[in-house]
């Protein structure tokens, strides 16, 4: 069964990378969405808004992997192959290293050329913080940012529950993701009904936030610091992040890069000063973004060989035993 993930994991990595998400394709997050929107719409008011939040998250992951294996079941009834195939079409649409890339590219090709309003639009269409009025250091940080993080999110968490629990395992994270991304927000609306969904995510991204921001470290020798320092700022920075987990990512880019994320952010004209992850060696500019992909590349190939290693081991103990 191990083995079967492996394989499943590695042809869903590669196809992500090659194809991604084609536009007008089915995706399960879609279905993830609406469903957490129609019990939202529901339950999100009056009271036991926290109980009612806790209810919703647990009927999605009870949805998402009764289907997954119902349907995972069948095609390996089919075929072996034909299993192996399927689990890996589906952990495919569990990861986003291509649209992570190519949404990071959208906004470095217009600051190449100078058209920063444009950069500006494309950067909103990926981060939550007002972008008006950003100049071309603050938009590469949200940038850089975002990679950073979701490095964790968007490539090896998935991975490493598809490791643990194949496309069942991988569908239940990113629906846990999800329920997180809609609802699980520090605000009046929805700081009860998401606590749930929030704490779940925390949980979930533990392991495999701490795994990638030090993959990050191994892959790449740090530009302006020595390795040393390097490992220092991560472990010093990343704790310091609101999230218990995104600051992994973004502080083992901070410290490879020589630059420093975080500082002030905006929110619908609300000021937000996030914790400062590395120190300001040198100034931010549009080239760190190639920078902060080739980064996320590297972490995310060797993610998969430790998950190949550790699948083999745990695969060889069950077989001793």
């Amino acid at each position: 069964m191990i083995l079967n993930h492996l394989l499943a994991i590695t042809v869903a990595f590669f196809l992500d990378r090659l194809i991604g998400d084609p536009p007008n394709w089915p995706h399960p997050v879609k279905g993830f969405g609406k469903l957490i929107s129609f019990l939202e719409k529901r339950w999100n008011n009056g009271q036991n808004r926290k109980q009612k939040g806790a209810l919703m998250t647990l009927i999605v992951l009870f949805v998402v992997i009764s289907i997954t294996g119902l349907t995972v079941t069948i095609a390996y009834m089919l075929h072996p192959l034909v299993g192996i195939f399927y689990e890996a079409v589906l952990i495919a649409t569990t990861i986003a290293q291509k649209s992570l890339r190519n949404a990071a590219l959208d906004v470095y090709e217009p600051l190449q050329d100078g058209h920063m309003t444009e950069a500006r639009e494309k950067l909103s269409w990926i981060v939550g913080r007002d972008t008006a009025n950003l100049d071309e250091s603050e938009v590469v940080r949200g940038t850089v940012e975002t990679v950073a993080e979701n490095t964790s999110d968007g490539i090896t968490a998935p991975l490493f529950w598809a490791l643990i629990g194949g496309s069942v395992g991988a569908m239940a994270y990113r629906a846990i993701n999800t329920c997180d991304s809609m609802v699980g927000y520090r605000n009046e609306k929805y700081g009860k009904f998401g606590y749930a969904s929030a704490k779940l995510d925390d949980i979930v991204n533990w392991i495999p936030a701490r795994l990638t921001g030090m993959c990050m470290l191994l892959v790449k020798r740090p530009e302006h610091a020595t390795t040393r320092h390097a490992w220092h700022i991560l472990f010093r920075d990343a704790k310091q992040h609101p999230s218990p987990n995104s600051g992994w990512g973004e502080a083992a880019t901070a410290a490879i890069l020589g630059v420093q994320l975080g500082g002030v952010n905006t929110y619908g004209g609300i000021v937000s000063n996030r914790a400062r992850m590395g120190d300001p060696i040198i100034k931010l500019s549009a080239l760190h973004i190639p920078k902060a992909i080739m980064l996320m590349n590297r972490a995310s190939i060797l993610f998969l060989l430790i998950l190949w290693i550790g699948g083999l081991l745990i695969d060889a103990t069950i077989s001793w035993r």
